[in-house]
């Protein structure tokens, strides 16, 4: 398993499909076609091997796709995970070299691959439906909206501390939010999600003042007292909601499956219960984690299996 890089949104061309995507369950044949709705299918005809795809850097899809992969072993699977850019793994969806992938956000975050890719995979619904994109500040600073930015800029050296420069959440606070609240004296610094974390974890350390650019859900809202300033222009955009996608040839082949992650849902704060854990607390040994996790939410985990 890959460490988790940083959180890239900008399409990137088919030729990254060769980072050495895994076959997925019923083959490499590309599909002919999309569909809203699992085909029919049956147990017998579902090869239990098959490989999900993990969007790199998004703490989000590591932590859940891990918490799938033991579920689906638990019932006989053999799962493998895959983690690469996001291009690649929509395209290895739709290619059918991808079983599954738990992080698609819309409608605004993957509204580009959406476009391209939609009609060639299987939408299996939401699992999280409050996915906003955030501004976000250290608990023990005074402010509380957006607009006070300018009262405070001298304390953080007009800097607001963002991840990669590709990523949806920086395009949407340099081309949005920036412009609409006239923070013309203020950067965005970009770099990536661990270094931006690790800014975090310093200024909180020293009880020092900090601006981040910061999404829902996430394991820091688990580890440090943030607040989220409000927004009142809306720049920031409205929440997604993030989508579990199937191939087409594992929709056809494994109703159960389908079934499963269809019905399967998180709320508040279970993600960053999830990811704290797994990532956090046991981040050189992921598996290990989700077991710590699963040990004290059984009820939870129960619940993600259809009842034989």
């Amino acid at each position: 398993m890959k460490k988790p890089k940083t959180r890239l949104t900008a399409l990137a061309a088919a030729g990254l499909l060769a980072m050495g995507l895994l076959t997925a369950c019923g083959g490499g044949e590309e599909s002919g076609g999309g569909g809203n709705e699992a085909a029919g299918g049956s147990a017998e005809s579902c090869d239990m091997s098959f490989t999900i795809g993990i969007a790199a850097g998004w703490a989000e899809d590591v932590a859940v796709s891990h918490l799938w992969k033991h579920v689906l072993e638990e019932h006989g699977y053999d799962i493998k995970l895959n983690t690469l850019d996001v291009a690649p793994v929509f395209i290895g969806v739709a290619k059918g070299d991808l079983g599954l992938f738990f992080d698609t956000w819309l409608p605004t975050t993957h509204e580009d691959y959406w476009k391209k890719y939609g009609d060639k995979v299987v939408d299996l619904g939401v699992w999280y439906d409050k996915a906003p994109l955030t501004i976000t500040v250290p608990a023990y600073m005074k402010i509380d909206s957006i607009d006070q930015l300018p009262s405070i800029g001298d304390k953080v050296n007009w800097t607001i501390t963002g991840i990669d420069p590709g990523a949806g959440l920086t395009r949407v606070t340099q081309t949005k939010m920036m412009p609409a609240y006239n923070l013309d004296k203020y950067t965005l610094k970009t770099s990536s999600s661990t270094a931006m974390l690790a800014a975090l974890k310093k200024a909180i350390d020293n009880k020092e003042p900090i601006v981040v650019t910061l999404w829902h859900p996430h394991w820091a809202y688990a580890q440090w007292d943030l607040k989220d300033l409000k927004d009142p222009k809306g720049a920031m955009g409205k929440p997604d909601s993030i989508h579990s996608i199937a191939s087409n040839e594992l929709a056809d082949s494994c109703p159960q499956v389908i079934d499963a992650v269809k019905n399967w849902k998180m709320d508040d704060p279970t993600p960053a219960s999830l990811e704290k854990t797994v990532l956090q607390e046991h981040k050189s040994d992921m598996d290990k984690g989700v077991d710590v996790w699963v040990k004290d939410h059984q009820d939870y985990v129960k619940k993600m299996w259809p009842s034989e």
